[in-house]
Formats: C-alpha cells, sequence, structure tokens
C-alpha cells in the first residue's frame, strides 16, 4: 500500500478530511494542511516512514508506530479532545485499509 492509498481509504471511511483539493497530500507531508492535526499525523507517518513522494510504500507496522508517539501526546489530561477522536478513529481504519488490501492480494 502507498501512503496515498491509505490517506484515501482515510478519506473514504471516516469523516475526517485527510486530502483536499486545498490541502493536497504531497502538502500536508511537509506539515501543510487546513487542519494542523491532520498535518501532524501526515507528516509523522511519512517521516517515520521515509515516505520520499505520495506514492512510496508503507507497512502497517511502521504506520502504526508513527502514530504511537501522537496517541501518547493526545491521551495527556492537557491535549486538545479533537486530536485524541482524529487517532482514535484513524488507528482502526488504517487497520482495515491494510486487511482490506491483504484480502484483496489473495484473491
Amino acid at each position: 500500500m502507498t501512503l496515498r492509498e491509505l490517506f484515501v481509504y482515510l478519506n473514504d471511511n471516516t469523516n475526517y478530511d485527510f486530502i483536499t483539493e486545498s490541502s493536497p497530500l504531497e502538502q500536508a507531508m511537509k506539515g501543510q494542511h487546513e487542519n494542523e492535526l491532520i498535518a501532524e499525523m501526515i507528516s509523522s507517518i511519512a517521516t517515520k516512514c521515509e515516505c520520499e513522494n505520495a506514492d512510496s510504500p508503507v507497512l502497517r507496522q511502521d504506520v502504526v508506530l508513527a502514530l504511537s508517539p501522537l496517541r501518547l501526546k493526545y491521551m495527556k489530561d492537557d491535549a486538545p479532545v479533537e486530536g485524541f477522536r482524529l487517532i482514535e478513529t484513524s488507528v482502526p481504519v488504517i487497520d482495515l485499509a491494510f486487511n482490506d488490501e491483504a484480502l484483496k492480494d489473495r484473491q
């Protein structure tokens, strides 16, 4: 799965706009997005997964590891609730994305 495929899947299966016309994925990889929480999430994954561009492949375990520091950050009492909701909503959908890809590859 590529970084782009992952975030298209998240766009299609959550109520968040990870990729928009005004915030394309390439821009968000650099931490520039209309929603700074999403920018942080995308740039963290892109950086930790060593993505050179939006079509770079990503692995499930690397994506989950990239989100671990953000999960801890947004679990703190003084963290913005929306950050917690973003991460907690996205993680199960990320698992589904990789599961769907694995099932597709078996057929």
